[in-house]
């Protein structure tokens, strides 16, 4: 099984309300494991495991300092400012033999920021990162969920994303430098690469452990479709994805 994680769960949400006094120090937060299944890589048409642990920021109190409204908590409505996190898994021809001439690719970190504009029932956001290891690309996305409650433990939402990457993301995932037996020369360009359907669940089994579960749907876009890496696999990125965590509240 591969390890890595395909979905980020959740960003750390920097903005909130500053309340003048604050009582309680305390750190709320979650973590668990889960495992699912995704492309090898940007491109393929082959499926494989994958395993990581979870991360999700619950709220964190300390003297005037308020930000976040805990893991079961309903988020405050309004406009917030978000960090920005995902990972991508390695490419090598050792594992996608199909890839034979071009060059591997280490597993790729990227740290950004967003905004996120929340109301009760959905919420919009985008968000811009950069490649700290694996590509030195600009990625961006833009999303937004309806979010439905039906009661206290279950939380769905389902919505649409567009995945953006500039010139050196696209060229390092969709070109090819050099014709190899597979696959002509092309060189990649930047744009709107992927616009995706996102469904999740959340089933809240008691006041500290959870059940997630998502599911979603891209389909490549511009130079990623056409290039010949996509056309030798799929412009139909399938992930799915299924974990279990708990929260914890440090108080200090």
């Amino acid at each position: 099984m591969r390890v890595l994680s395909f979905v980020v769960v959740s960003a750390l949400t920097l903005g909130s309300a500053l309340p003048v006094v604050a009582q309680e120090r305390s750190f709320n937060f979650a973590l668990g494991a889960a495992v699912g299944s995704a492309p090898e890589y940007m491109g393929s048409d082959s499926m494989a495991a994958v395993a990581a642990p979870t991360f999700t920021f619950g709220s964190l109190k300390w003297g005037a300092l308020d930000v976040g409204n805990g893991v079961r908590g309903v988020p405050k409505n309004g406009l917030s400012f978000n960090g920005a996190f995902r990972v991508l898994d390695e490419r090598t021809t050792a594992t996608s033999r199909e890839l034979a001439g071009l060059a591997d690719i280490d597993i790729a970190v990227e740290l950004g920021f967003g905004l996120k504009y929340q109301e009760t029932n959905w919420m919009a956001f985008g968000e811009v990162r950069k490649g700290v290891t694996g590509h030195d690309g600009v990625t961006g996305t833009l999303g937004a969920d309806l979010i439905l409650r039906p009661n206290d433990q279950w939380l769905i939402a389902a919505g649409p994303r567009v995945n953006f990457g500039n010139d050196e993301f696209a060229n390092t995932y969709f070109g090819v430098s050099n014709a190899t037996a597979n696959f002509a020369q092309y060189e990649a360009t930047g744009g709107a690469l992927g616009a995706a359907l996102q469904v999740t669940g959340t089933y809240f089994i008691d006041d500290n452990w959870s059940l997630a579960g998502g599911v979603s749907y891209e389909k490549l876009l511009g130079d990623a479709a056409d290039s010949p890496i996509t056309k030798y696999g799929s412009e139909d990125q399938w992930r799915v994805q299924i974990g279990l965590s708990r929260q914890f509240t440090l108080n200090f």
